[in-house]
Parts: structure tokens; C-alpha cells; sequence
């Protein structure tokens, strides 16, 4: 089976590497073809990250381009449609709710090839997030909808996708964590940035809708500058937080003794800055899971979550946007003992998921 595994954004590559490693332990049943469709390239919000995961470089770089994700979802779809036809593809494999998830997906579905959609049925509720729209279009379009949690079976559920089409396997990132945890573990990131094991609060923001507003970045820029009044705090700042910190004129509230501002870091030393962390305070989704299975508190700056999973049964808790609060809730944290506890792992998040999903792939299982 001839399958192109589309990948453009930092956040998805822990996504595509267990499973193309998997795919790649059976080359009489599969041939996969890694493909970078360019979005958001640069060293270190990809290559590093494909380094760090031994992951071979892609098969195939698209360089897409576009003034605007409209017009870049256009050209990943024009030329991710001549790869298909060229190469002759059975299967197409997207992960998460980037715009090259949806821009797959449309040019698989386009060409009537199969569309396997990894990290399926998460839903915020929030159409206003680009990322829960192409959730919804993935899904709409998708064949194969390999889930991570029962909750986003039952989205799929709610939204009549097919009983068939719907295969629990698990979490593909969880895959990842657990193979490099070890290895993230002998990471000198600590030494480097002088902090110590459980005191610091590790800080992540990179959303639109946090870091796109003047009035609501400075709210939390000074809720982090209050923060490290009373406790370390190391900021990898996403290079559109920077752009947006200066293009605002905000840099003078980073200008405090504890706070580390520094630059994007790969994933091995990502993941031991969080397994350290004293505090996790983020509004990523994929740091809320990585968390929950670490057992590291994690507070999530926003007002909803796609993974409430990891709410109900993980380390993560939402505190909404106002600085005020979040300042509040960091500090209830970080004030009271470490805890010591077993985190409560969501079922089938055992670092088997992308053995599961080739499984399911061999076993020839697409109903359209």
C-alpha cells in the first residue's frame, strides 16, 4: 500500500514519526512517503524537531507559499494533488488540525483516495479557532478516524460519522514521549538555563487569539512577570509571540530577574523542561496531554479545550484568559507542596497507539 503521511507544523511531527517508523517495519505491506508540505518552516520549528525524533528527513518538501493560510491551503492542495497522481497513492494519513491536515485531507478526498484522519473527533466547541474548523472539515472528509479518547468517539458519534469508520487507538504523541523520555531525562537544558528540579513554571503561548491582541497579550505577559516574583520562570517564545511582543511594545514587562525569555528549543529538551517543571502554564494542546502523562499540574490559558480528557482524568486545568486569574491559580500551585501522586492515565495511552493504527491498516479495514 502506496501511503503519503502529510506533515507542516512542529506540533505534528511527534504525531507522524511513531507511525512512520511502524509503517516502515513492514516494507512487503507498506510504502510510506513522508511529505513536509512547508508550512511554518524553519530550522528550529522543524528540522531540529526531525533530528530530534530520528526521524529521516521528509521524502518530499512541498516549499507551499501563500500571503495567507487561504492562499497557502490552496497551494498545498495543488501540489499535494500532483504528488498523489503522480505517485499513485492508496492512502492518505493527516494528523492534528493544522492547515496541511485539511489541505490533505482535501486533496486525498478529491482524488476519491482514502483519507485516515490521526487524532480524530477532538472538538472545543469553538468555531471562532481556526484549529476547530479544520478539525471538523478533517473529520467530514475522513475514512478512517483513529481517536485517542472516549469522548471523541462520542463526538464523532454525535456528528453520524459511521460506526465502522471510528478506531480508538490511542495517543500517536504519547508514543513519542515515552520513547524519548529516557533520553530526554540526560537533556542539559537545566544546567544551561541554572534551574533546578521543580522550581521553575515553564511557559508556552503561541495562540492567535492570546497573542494576536495587544490589550489581552500584555494581560498575560504581566500575569507571567508577576509570576516570577515569586518563582523562576523560563519562556521558549514562539516566533509569533516575539514578533507580536515587539511589534506591541511589550518587551520591558519580560525585563524581570527569574523570567527567562529564550528561543523555540527541540523536543527532547522540550520534554524535560516540562517533566521538571514545578508548573506547566500553557495554551497548547498538545502540552496539556504530554502533562498529564508526565503528572505535572498543568494550568491552560484559554477559555476551552479540544482535550478535555485531559481535564477529567489528567493534570490539566483551565483558567480562562484574564491575567488576574491566571496570576491567582499559578500561585495556589506553586505554593503548595510538590505533589506526589500517580497521574490518571487516560486508557490506551500506553506508547502502543501507532501499532495499533497499522494494525488496523493491515488489516484492509476501509468502508466508504
Amino acid at each position: 500500500m502506496k501511503i503519503l503521511l502529510v506533515t507542516g507544523t512542529r506540533p505534528n511531527f511527534p504525531k507522524i514519526a511513531p507511525i512512520a517508523a511502524e509503517l516502515r517495519k513492514f516494507p512487503d505491506r507498506f510504502e510510506p512517503l513522508v511529505v513536509h508540505t512547508g508550512q511554518h518552516y524553519d530550522y528550529n520549528l522543524s528540522q531540529i524537531f526531525f533530528d530530534d525524533l530520528e526521524l529521516p528527513p521528509p521524502d518530499c518538501m512541498l516549499e507551499a507559499r501563500g500571503d495567507s493560510p487561504t492562499a497557502q491551503m490552496g497551494d498545498i492542495i495543488i501540489k499535494l494533488g500532483e504528488l498523489l497522481a503522480e505517485r499513485q497513492s492508496e492512502l492518505v494519513i493527516v494528523v492534528g488540525d493544522t492547515t496541511s491536515t485539511v489541505a490533505g485531507a482535501l486533496a486525498g478526498a478529491s482524488q476519491q483516495i482514502p483519507v485516515a484522519h490521526v487524532e480524530a473527533g477532538l472538538r472545543s466547541g469553538d468555531r471562532t479557532m481556526p484549529e476547530e474548523i479544520n478539525r471538523l472539515a478533517t473529520d467530514a472528509m475522513a475514512d478512517m478516524l483513529f481517536t485517542h479518547s472516549a469522548d471523541a468517539d462520542a463526538n464523532l458519534r454525535a456528528e453520524n460519522v459511521p460506526e465502522h469508520s471510528i478506531f480508538r487507538v490511542g495517543n500517536v504523541m504519547i508514543d513519542t514521549l515515552m520513547r524519548f523520555r529516557e533520553r530526554a531525562r540526560q537533556s542539559a537544558i537545566l544546567q544551561r538555563l541554572s534551574l533546578t528540579e521543580c522550581g521553575y513554571v515553564l511557559v508556552t503561548m503561541h495562540r492567535p487569539a492570546n497573542v494576536d491582541d495587544p490589550a489581552r497579550l500584555r494581560s498575560l505577559l504581566t500575569a507571567v512577570a508577576g509570576l516570577s516574583d515569586h518563582i523562576d520562570v523560563v519562556f521558549p517564545m514562539h516566533p509569533r509571540t516575539h514578533k507580536r511582543v515587539q511589534e506591541f511594545d511589550l518587551t520591558s514587562l519580560l525585563k524581570t530577574p527569574r523570567l527567562q525569555t529564550i528561543g523555540p528549543v527541540g523536543y527532547v529538551d522540550m520534554l524535560r523542561l516540562q517533566e521538571a517543571a514545578r508548573l506547566v502554564l500553557v495554551d497548547s494542546g498538545g502540552i496539556q496531554e504530554e502533562t498529564t502523562v508526565l503528572g505535572v499540574p498543568c494550568l491552560t490559558m484559554r477559555e476551552n479545550t479540544e482535550r478535555s480528557v485531559t481535564i477529567t482524568e489528567g493534570t490539566n486545568r483551565l483558567i480562562g484568559c484574564d491575567g488576574d486569574s491566571i496570576l491567582a491559580a499559578a500561585l495556589e500551585v506553586v505554593s503548595q507542596p510538590v505533589a506526589s501522586f500517580d497521574p490518571r492515565i487516560p486508557d490506551l495511552w500506553d506508547g502502543c497507539a501507532a501499532e495499533r493504527i497499522v494494525g488496523v491498516l493491515a488489516d484492509g479495514i476501509v468502508q466508504r
